[in-house]
């Protein structure tokens, strides 16, 4: 049978098994799900143990998580009492398991439930993709297809949902971003250097009846050149890797180049493949080199400055921690092999003048023009866009990710850089629903010492307010232009109206683009 027959098989089974993230915290409990997601299995094998005693049978989704969460072999005889459309044997010829006759089959890869929230509504995957550490028992092999990680989450919640034509997922792995894309893509195109990560992606998309993507074979933008997208999305193998006999190089996490050389490539390579308003959203790493600021290499990575930047930085890390980081990433535990790459890595950090490494967030846009006259393209506009910041403290509240506050920034980015100063005046602003203030009063004082404003959702942004603008801020209700919110505070304060707008307007501004005013 092919895997056009198998997979709706597949699809059916796993519905039928309740095969789903509530369904597997309902099997083994709240602490069991905790435990696995710091790679231990104990608690969810005892779970699933006790369960099957207490029922006298293997409940199905219980089969199903042994086998390909946990890694355990199971009898052959569960496993089509789980998958009862689909068998064994056409798990088998998916090549999701080994069934060589024996009373027994084991799992080949991993597959599992993946729940999510994004702008346009809850959603629920089934993904496949290579087995874990948790289940080999052993580091990871160099070929290895991840599946959903912090950094596949991260990126997926960042994910602008407005909608577009085409959307370009670089470096698709298990398809997992190109498969977010594809809720707000006409139509996307994956690609990859990995043969199993394309075939995996694809077994994902059919999987889930997603039928939007097409998968290309290549590095970076080689399969799509002369093509241009209107969202450009990226979880690159950005992981700096020592280039050192001996040093795994593992294809989901390392593009192969020396530093942080893969991020640089897309970001210069980004225009050529951006229609006018298009965006690429990446993760990325970045070196700060001896006494050298890791923002200033970005900038350069920026010339001649076609595009708009918005460059997040949310961790830096020391050469050490991060060698510790990526070497317990691929399975190495503490012994002599840790021991020999770790000297690896701080040897090349050392030999290059490393002395820290950035990660974040990279937004680029191409500037969209004034609208085409007929027949024509529309001209490319400047650049208005240049913000690199460092955002370490913990994020707003953002049960959907985000991604559309990214996009409402953006847009509000734009409205304020084409709107000059009177059309501002004129303008009526509002709070936004997330926005609070906090004032601090010596006690028996009347006038508060310290005011700030905090941001509930977004990246939970707090500014600090003087009586000008906290009197400014408070009056935001939508019933009153800025330029009368700001004549009737300098009658209140007895101070210069001109030179008290001058000195409001660019922080009215700045509230804007954060998200405070709306």
């Amino acid at each position: 049978m092919t895997s056009a027959t198998l997979v709706p098989r597949l699809r059916t089974d796993l519905a039928a098994a309740h095969f789903s993230v509530p369904g597997l915290t309902g099997l083994w409990g709240i602490e069991a799900d905790a435990a696995l997601r710091r790679n231990q299995r104990v608690p969810a094998q005892r779970a699933l143990a006790t369960l099957a005693a207490k029922l006298g049978r293997n409940e199905p989704a219980a089969t199903l998580a042994r086998l390909f969460l946990l890694g355990d072999a199971v009898p052959r005889a569960d496993l089509d009492a789980a998958l009862p459309t689909l068998g064994a044997v056409g798990a088998a010829e998916l090549g999701l398991v080994a069934a060589d006759g024996s009373a027994d089959v084991c799992p080949l890869v991993d597959l599992r439930p993946y729940s999510f929230i994004d702008a346009h509504g809850a959603g629920s995957w089934w993904i496949v993709s290579d087995l874990g550490e948790l289940a080999l028992g052993h580091p990871l092999g160099e070929t290895h297809v991840l599946g959903i990680g912090g950094a596949s989450r991260t990126l997926s919640g960042l994910m602008m949902p407005t909608a577009v034509e085409r959307a370009l997922d670089i470096g698709t792995g298990c398809g997992i971003q190109a498969m977010h894309a594809s809720r707000h893509a006409e139509q996307v195109v994956a690609t990859d250097i990995s043969v199993r990560a394309l075939e995996l992606a694809a077994l994902n998309a059919e999987l889930n009846e997603i039928d939007n993507i097409e998968f290309r074979f290549g590095s970076l933008f080689e399969p799509v050149v002369g093509e241009r997208f209107d969202h450009i999305i990226s979880n690159p193998p950005f992981v700096i890797t020592p280039r050192a006999e001996g040093v795994p190089s593992y294809e989901y996490r390392d593009g192969g180049m020396v530093g942080d050389a893969l991020v640089e490539a897309v970001v210069r390579g980004a225009a050529d493949h951006l229609t006018p308003g298009g965006v690429v959203q990446l993760l990325g790493n970045w070196e700060y080199h001896d006494e050298t600021d890791a923002f200033e290499r970005l900038e350069r990575w920026l010339t001649p400055g076609a595009l708009d930047a918005w460059i997040i930085e949310r961790e830096v890390q020391t050469p050490g921690e991060y060698a510790e980081t990526w070497i317990r990433d691929g399975g190495t535990r503490p012994g002599p092999d840790f021991d020999r790459l770790y000297n690896a890595w701080l040897n090349d950090f050392e030999a290059r003048g490393v002395r820290r490494v950035g990660f974040g967030y990279l937004l680029l846009r191409l500037p969209a023009g004034d609208a085409p006259a007929a027949g024509g393209e529309a001209p490319i506009s400047a650049p208005t866009l240049r913000r690199l910041e460092r955002l370490p403290d913990a994020l707003g509240h953002n049960p959907a990710g985000l991604g559309a506050h990214l996009a409402e920034c953006l847009a509000a980015h734009d409205w304020q850089a084409q709107t000059d100063d009177a059309r501002m005046l004129r303008t009526n602003l509002t709070v936004a629903s997330d926005v609070t203030e906090e004032r601090h009063y010596w006690p028996g004082q009347s006038d508060p010492t310290l005011m700030t404003l905090h941001q509930g959702s977004g990246f939970g942004r707090s500014v600090p307010l003087d009586t000008a603008l906290a009197g400014l801020v408070g009056a935001c209700d939508g019933d009153l232009g800025v330029g009368a919110i700001i004549g009737a505070l300098a009658q209140l304060l007895d101070a210069d109206e001109p030179a008290l707008a001058a000195e409001l307007l660019p922080k009215v501004r700045a509230l804007l683009v954060d998200g405070f005013l709306k």
